[in-house]
């Protein structure tokens, strides 16, 4: 199954909204700052996760923005700062 690199970035105000698209998100991918993810979603998941998401938010006060990027462009991002971001290969593991 093919899968599309998004940066996911999102502006919620209400803390139990912010959480759960949160959550969904972190089923898909890695937190790289507060409100933003970077996620490989399979094509046929992304119209769900849109839809599950969009049910969740105001419209008239909330924004969610999808980046869709290409492995060249992904290939050439850069960092700023902390550093310590997991990569899609690593697990994070709570004990």
């Amino acid at each position: 199954m093919k899968k599309i690199f998004y940066v996911v970035a999102y502006d919620v105000k209400s803390d139990k909204k912010r959480k759960k698209i949160s959550e969904l998100l972190e089923e898909w991918g890695v937190r790289v700052n507060f409100s933003v993810f970077e996620c490989e979603i399979p094509r046929k998941a992304l119209s769900p996760l849109k839809k599950k998401i969009e049910a969740l938010i105001n419209p008239k006060s909330d924004s969610v923005l999808y980046y869709p990027l290409c492995l060249n462009c992904r290939s050439q991002s850069e960092r700023c700062g902390m550093t310590a971001f997991r990569s899609f290969e690593q697990k994070l593991i709570v004990v």
